[in-house]
């Protein structure tokens, strides 16, 4: 059985293996916008998770992850639980920061658990590559459809942003995300007037995180823990294990990652960042092709935004929310679309045999909508495959 891992691309140069701080990386550092930006800010206006301490969990997991793994390896919220958290504290207030703090500490020391033991690395050469590119596929699919649904929310500026874009990615990458910033601010600026105004008010102040646990409760440990944090599971060993992995040493076969170093990386950010208020965090497939879409070939992109991050969360975390108003959905989109299309380009190579080719669209679709439960039925039906007992 094949590895999920195993390198099928030639090896690049060697002066492509340090940190760069180019154009393409500089471009590709704000790739992940629109995954990142709309559940920061949703974390900080409906959960009221401090700003603070959230914003350096992530800066410090962004450079961290870009010096040790040396390629654009993403830091992104966990879905799961970010929507979970923000549709329950919007619907019945019981999600509380407290609560999102318990769930990246049980996160951390699940994932630690799983990496430290090396179940992570038996269970990716467990997991056959029609399954692992069936959640890779599916993945950049799901991108690209809520990249078209945050499109939609401005069509007359996301529709000539988005074909102008197409036509500089190929050799101006900074150019071309210049201009979905420059254009996203822009449109923010011009159909919100109050955004103008909150900008004003705008200003550098010092601020260190606080103790995110002060204040406690057994409910909020409860919801941390059985609502937020064990549901993730089988979401983040598709999505933000075996899928980045995938991803990276296809790309960069040079510079190979595993299973067991993703896993306890997971497990080292979400224990770490959770002492300082940071929220749940992954290592998604999608943040790495959004980099990688905009020309990020090394660990200076991730490096970079997580620098940004840093200098957000110490000198202007109490006007982050204002600032975050300025990246408008429609070029949000933009950005997820692009990244679901490179994610989906690197899984288009289907087995031969037409039942494993059954096994990747079948576990495509149904990634779209729930990647655990694609798990499960990719896992499931390779193995009937493989038995002979599915005739097609």
């Amino acid at each position: 059985m094949e590895t999920p891992h195993a390198p099928v691309a030639a090896a690049p140069p060697a002066g492509h293996a340090g940190l760069r701080f180019d154009r393409g990386e500089w471009a590709g550092a704000f790739g992940d916008l629109g995954t990142l930006v709309p559940f920061l800010l949703a974390y900080i206006t409906v959960v009221g998770v401090e700003p603070a301490g959230m914003l350096l969990a992530f800066g410090i997991a962004f450079v961290a992850a870009g010096a040790y793994f040396r390629t654009p390896f993403p830091v992104q919220p966990m879905k799961a639980i970010g929507a979970i958290a923000v549709t329950g504290a919007a619907q019945t207030a019981v999600i509380t920061p407290q609560a999102v703090a318990v769930a990246a500490l049980a996160t951390g020391l699940i994932w630690l658990a799983i990496g430290a033991s090396g179940t992570a690395d038996r269970i990716a050469r467990w997991v056959g590559r029609p399954v692992v590119l069936g959640i890779t596929l599916g993945l950049g699919l799901a991108f690209m459809l809520e990249g078209t649904r945050m499109m939609a929310a401005g069509i007359w500026l996301a529709v000539p942003l988005l074909l102008v874009t197409i036509l500089l990615l190929s050799n101006r990458a900074l150019v071309a995300m210049v201009l979905i910033l420059a254009t996203g601010v822009a449109w923010a600026v011009l159909t919100d007037p109050a955004v103008t105004g909150a900008l004003t008010r705008v200003e550098i102040s010092l601020k260190y995180p606080a103790w995110p646990f002060q204040g406690l409760t057994w409910e909020a440990f409860f919801v941390g823990v059985v609502l937020l944090a064990l549901p993730q599971i089988p979401l983040t060993l598709g999505n933000a294990v075996i899928a980045p992995v995938e991803f990276n040493n296809r790309e960069f076969a040079d510079r190979p990652v595993t299973e067991r170093k993703v896993a306890v990386s997971t497990g080292v950010m979400n224990t770490l960042g959770s002492l300082i208020g940071g929220v749940p965090m992954c290592h998604g497939a999608g943040g790495m092709a959004a980099q990688f879409s905009f020309g990020a070939r090394t660990g200076g992109a991730p490096v970079i935004i997580g620098g940004l991050l840093i200098v957000l969360a110490l000198g202007f975390s109490d006007s982050v929310a204002i600032l975050l108003r300025l990246f408008p959905h429609p070029a949000l989109g933009v950005m997820l679309f692009l990244a679901g299309v490179q994610l989906a380009l690197g899984s288009c190579d289907f087995s031969r045999d037409k039942g494993e080719r059954f096994v990747t669209l079948g576990t495509a679709a149904l990634s779209v909508w729930n990647v655990g439960v694609a798990f499960v039925f990719g896992l499931t039906v390779l193995w009937i495959v493989r038995k002979g007992w599915l005739r097609l």
